[in-house]
């Protein structure tokens, strides 16, 4: 079995919660890509299930040895990428790939991985949703919180290099939305009959 979900979405879209509520509703079916970052975890974070927390000397050597499928600096000094052996992993369990990266990363992979891969895009309703989602989290400093508004609106400009964009206004719409993109996908991958 082969077949790739690709996920992306500016911080704090709800694209977590969405990938939640997709894995219960196809139970068994995918996998899910552990990124990895040279970031430090957050409170309640484990390595090897919400990343892979590699140091800034263990990123580098990755990246220069080509272990990366694709990898970004995202904010200065701080990366971000996905290792080949998540594929290879996930799709020797007999299980579909999802990938939860962001929107530069997404778009990597997709041109990649081209009809193998499926990209969706979670728009945010607005900048200033989302803007009150991330104040919400209570995780941000204002100058982190800055950057993380400035790259959504860039993230949002690429909107168009994915193959769906799903608006999350309202949960449970894009839920559904979301879980008749993955159906109609599967199909065309002779994966779900």
């Amino acid at each position: 079995m082969k077949g790739v979900f690709i996920f992306s979405a500016p911080s704090g879209s709800g694209k977590t919660t969405i990938l939640r509520q997709i894995f219960e509703r196809f139970p068994g079916l995918f996998g899910f890509s552990v990124s990895a970052t040279n970031r430090s975890p957050r409170q309640g974070e484990v390595d090897g299930v919400d990343y892979y927390f590699l140091s800034d000397q263990q990123m580098k050597e990755k990246i220069e040895k080509g272990d990366f499928l694709e990898w970004e600096q995202v904010y200065e000094g701080r990366f971000y990428g996905t290792l080949k052996s998540e594929l290879e992993r996930i799709w020797s369990e007999g299980k579909v790939v999802v990938f939860d990266v962001d929107v530069k990363g997404g778009i990597n992979i997709k041109n990649m991985l081209k009809e193998d891969a499926s990209a969706v895009f979670i728009m945010p309703p607005s900048i200033e949703e989302l803007r009150k989602r991330l104040e919400g989290r209570n995780t941000e400093t204002q100058e982190s919180l800055n950057q993380r508004l400035a790259r959504a609106e860039m993230e949002i400009s690429m909107k168009e290099n994915f193959d769906t964009v799903i608006l999350n206004d309202d949960l449970e719409t894009a839920v559904t939305q979301v879980e008749k993109h993955i159906n109609e996908q599967l199909k065309k991958w002779d994966i779900l009959k």
